[in-house]
């Protein structure tokens, strides 16, 4: 159980327009609570990794220093030192069964690893502030079955991305809005928190092997009538080292999932 301070003014941050610096080896959201809100919620927290040695430890830092301690790196054979520098941080540390972050991911929710009321998964590329997590959590608790972070939400922003790269999420985001009535204003970032309703869910359903996952983890949520909530997020730059992510493969990935869960015959399968 994590136990975070309850000041209600500090609940009030995830809608504010804030700026984002990144300096030295920490996160700094000037606007954003240092301390986190109550929860009743057991959360567990997963970072998928592959060879983010010059990453994770900032990362794990961060999320100690609020208070966080039920972490999951679940790691994908990484070539690196990051096994072992996650493993000194005090997280627990699994291996990938199959590559790929889906695959991971995948593994995540049909294991009960952490004995968790809630998941959060997050990127372990330092790209993802320890510091918004309250927001997710907030408004899980509000009434949603999985909250996901928005970086084009008001106060939301990224520092990572291409113009190919906004050009290809807008359309995604589009396809999906018009195909399944939604409205959301991001599809394909990571920072989500899910409940048990939801990973119960989802597990025996999810099929990606790769980024396409979250597409397809949303996609799923609202076939199955799960409530999916959006709150804004900044995206900041990658800390060190190169992105897994193809612009091309992966964008051609998701826009396979979203038009092969629009062919189902029955929806929520």
């Amino acid at each position: 159980m994590i136990e975070l301070g309850k000041e209600k003014e500090m609940m009030q941050q995830n809608s504010s327009t804030y700026s984002t610096i990144q300096t030295g080896n920490s996160f700094n959201l000037p606007n954003l609570p240092k301390k986190l809100p109550i929860t009743f919620l057991n959360v567990g927290i997963v970072i998928p990794t592959l060879n983010e040695e010059k990453n994770i430890g900032v990362i794990l830092d961060g999320l100690k220093s609020l208070g966080f301690d039920n972490i999951l790196v679940i790691d994908g054979r990484s070539e690196d030192c990051t096994v072992e520098k996650a493993t000194k941080n005090g997280a627990k540390v699994i291996l990938q069964e199959t590559k790929g972050k889906g695959a991971a991911i995948k593994q995540v929710l049909n294991n009960n690893y952490l004995n968790a009321d809630a998941i959060i998964l997050m990127d372990a590329d330092g790209s993802m502030s320890p510091e918004e997590v309250p927001a997710l959590i907030k408004t899980l608790e509000s009434g949603a079955d999985i909250v996901k972070g928005s970086r084009f939400l008001k106060g939301g922003y990224t520092q990572d991305m291409s113009a190919l790269r906004r050009l290809g999420n807008k359309l995604m985001v589009t396809a999906v809005n018009a195909l399944w009535s939604t409205n959301f204003t991001d599809l394909c970032y990571g920072f989500i928190i899910l409940n048990k309703r939801a990973i119960e869910n989802l597990a025996p359903i999810v099929e990606s092997q790769n980024f396409e996952i979250e597409t397809e983890i949303v996609i799923k949520a609202i076939n199955r009538g799960l409530i999916v909530k959006e709150v804004p997020s900044v995206e900041l730059r990658r800390r060190s080292g190169e992105s897994n992510l193809h612009t091309f493969k992966d964008g051609y990935r998701i826009f396979r999932t979203i038009f092969r869960e629009f062919m189902k015959p029955t929806k929520g399968i």
